[in-house]
């Protein structure tokens, strides 16, 4: 059953094609659609007989690679961990594709994005529910080709088909720091299966790799190439810029990608090797500053953002930044807990977007937007319900997770677990300043559409409505459900599937912190909740009041009325958060024109257009033509002219022999 449990998608991907020409499109979709059902509901009985009964399951299929020593075999491992990654992909897929039903109702192509969208996931299970580190790249590899597909899946728009090509490229660089890494961990280990390599890594602590001269640890060297593979698929701050321009695929997409799947496969990969992680403290130290450099930078960049996906997708990177140095600080059991819960909340964020964008005729902008609460109020209900949960209000999903990440972090009394500390309640302010921001734009603001677009809103079709429902009811009560697994304090819920040393799990330290300490993540997001309203109340006024002044009036004088002028420095730190810290324009100026700059200069020019075409197969054909009519005028036919040309061939061939 689990077997058939991990490859349903797959059949859901061949069959769809097939079922279209049997049954029609229509009756197709719905089949497969309605199939994701049962999958949740494998993934639930698979998740209450492993976890609540703290069994484990190993499968081998087949034998893959057999070459000597070498064996991988597909096999599959059912966990605490994975079974629990797999309800969280398996739940959120089915609310995905029952929301394309209505979302992509009208595209004629989709049979297509269902397929893609089901591919997709069967390639996420892989990855979650590998035994091996071969068989989790071989997911990890099918996830990006799949991201690919689905963010250029409307492919005769160039921004689309740009965005899926910069996914692919930024993605390429993390896959060959983390392929670098696998290499070193089979030079040294022999092997890729986990329990082998997970059993034996305490014996190759001390062990050092030479770089010039410097001996350094290989698992130190080993964790950070696999870090540097996880910073690409969880756009950690240097590898993120791909993750804002995915938004270029349809909403469903970015909901699935977003929210619970590709992004979080490069956490995933982090806490699936706790043990070897934990033997590096170099490669915790670069996470911890990394995660916190992300959830900073992420939140900066958000508050300047109008594009309604793209500030969601920038406060995903955020979010992820959490869940990075939460596992920099050896909780990793926590970073999941928060993955989980912001995978409901995220995905209801999402597919709130894409139904206003959906009302709004496809428009993105959240500064056209406004009044929309009499228009379309269980959007908003659900919009509120999940931009309270990513703030962190309390008793929501993630009240628990991001506060008690906070918590955990002070609780740690170091150096880096403090500046994480602020720097994370810094980020939980930016974030309740641009999540209302957000619905302030949305539903309160002056709308600036134009009549035509204002008269076509209209509600979310029941389909649309019951999937925004179920991540709806995740993000109320799934924080308060799991705590105590996932997080409580003596909770053996994850047995040995994640790996903690006992210095670092969670003590009574947090439990005698002082509620003034405590309180401080939720002090900050009030504040930031009340700097939105009531900035963006003051836009609001300045609005009305140049809507109804005179055409004599000077709308620069009422502008400086209403607000006093800001000084250059503020102005110049908007811009530099609004052009997202310049690292497009750094990439692409410095490294990509470079590249096409000597791209073009030394190896077109020089060697293409070059040597290639001056010594081109006809020019070879010449040359030899020549050098062998002279040899033959050099043939007399005379005996010892003969001999002269055996004596040299054979000089020739001795001298040939000896040197080579």
């Amino acid at each position: 059953m689990l077997i058939l449990f991990v490859f349903f998608p797959l059949f859901n991907s061949i069959y769809i094609w097939i079922l279209e020409l049997i049954i029609g499109k229509r009756n197709a979709i719905l089949y497969v659609v309605h199939s994701y059902l049962i999958i949740m509901l494998l993934a639930i009985k698979t998740f209450l007989i492993i976890c609540l009964f703290s069994t484990q399951s190993y499968l081998i299929l087949a034998t893959w690679v057999n070459c000597g020593l070498f064996v991988v075999n597909w096999g599959f491992i059912f966990d605490a961990l994975s079974v629990v990654m797999l309800v969280m992909v398996s739940f959120i897929s089915s609310a995905v594709h029952f929301y394309s039903i209505g979302y992509m109702e009208q595209d004629p192509c989709l049979v297509r994005f269902i397929s893609y969208l089901s591919l997709f996931t069967f390639f996420m299970f892989i990855l979650v529910s590998a035994d091996n580190f071969l068989q989790l790249f071989l997911g990890w590899e099918g996830i990006g080709v799949c991201s690919y597909l689905l963010i250029s899946f409307w492919n005769t728009r160039i921004q689309a088909n740009k965005s899926a090509l910069k996914a692919l490229i930024v993605n390429r660089v993390g896959d060959f720091g983390f392929l670098i890494g696998l290499s070193l961990l089979f030079y040294y280990f022999r092997t890729v299966d986990f329990s082998i390599v997970f059993s034996i890594a305490p014996f190759f602590y001390s062990t050092t790799l030479s770089i010039c001269n410097f001996n350094i640890l290989c698992l130190d060297i080993i964790c950070c190439f696999f870090f540097i593979g996880s910073m690409g698929k969880s756009a950690q701050i240097g590898l993120h810029t791909w993750l804002p321009d995915a938004m270029e695929g349809p909403t469903p997409v970015s909901a699935l990608i977003h929210a619970a799947t590709l992004v979080t496969a490069g956490v995933f990969l982090i806490i699936r090797c706790s043990c070897l992680f934990e033997l590096s403290n170099i490669a915790l130290i670069i996470i911890t500053l990394v995660g916190g450099l992300t959830a900073l930078f992420a939140a900066t960049v958000a508050i300047t953002q109008d594009d309604i996906k793209k500030i969601i997708a920038y406060s995903t990177c955020s979010q992820l930044g959490y869940m990075v140095f939460i596992c920099g600080l050896s909780e990793y059991n926590l970073s999941l807990f928060h993955m989980v819960n912001h995978a409901f909340f995220k995905a209801l964020l999402f597919l709130g977007a894409g139904s206003i964008i959906h009302a709004m005729s496809g428009e993105q902008d959240i500064r056209k937007f406004g009044k929309l609460i009499k228009f379309i109020p269980f959007t908003y209900s659900m919009m509120l319900v999940g931009c309270f949960a990513l703030c962190g209000f309390p008793f929501l999903s993630g009240f628990y997770s991001k506060d008690l990440i906070l918590e955990i972090a002070f609780s740690k009394y170091s150096i880096k677990s403090m500046f994480i500390f602020w720097v994370g309640s810094l980020s939980a302010m930016l974030t309740a300043f641009y999540s209302f921001r957000l619905v302030y734009y949305t539903f309160f603001g002056n709308n600036l559409s134009f009549k035509y677009y204002i008269q076509k809103i209209n509600e979310l079709q029941k389909n649309m409505a019951f999937a925004l429902f179920l991540l709806c009811i995740g993000s109320l009560f799934s924080g308060y459900i799991l705590k105590d697994a996932f997080v409580g304090f003596g909770s053996t819920f994850w047995v040995n599937s994640i790996y903690q040393t006992k210095q670092y799990s969670i003590g009574l330290d947090m439990e005698f912190i002082p509620i003034s300490i405590k309180n401080i993540p939720l002090i900050f997001s009030i504040i930031g909740i009340f700097f939105a309203i009531s900035w963006n109340f003051l836009i609001n006024s300045f609005q009305v009041k140049s809507k109804s002044c005179n055409a004599n009036d000077s709308l620069g004088q009422l502008y400086a009325i209403s607000f006093p002028e800001f000084p250059q420095s503020i102005v110049n730190i908007y811009f530099f958060f609004n052009q997202k810290w310049y690292f497009d324009y750094i990439y692409n100026y410095y490294i990509g024109y470079t590249i096409l700059k000597y791209s073009y200069e030394y190896f077109y020019k020089l060697i293409d257009k070059g040597f290639i075409e001056i010594l081109n197969p006809n020019s070879f054909n010449y040359i030899f033509y020549k050098v062998s009519f002279m040899l033959k005028k050099q043939s007399l036919g005379f005996i010892y002219h003969l001999n002269c040309f055996l004596i040299l061939n054979l000089f020739i061939f001795i001298f040939m022999f000896y040197t080579f």
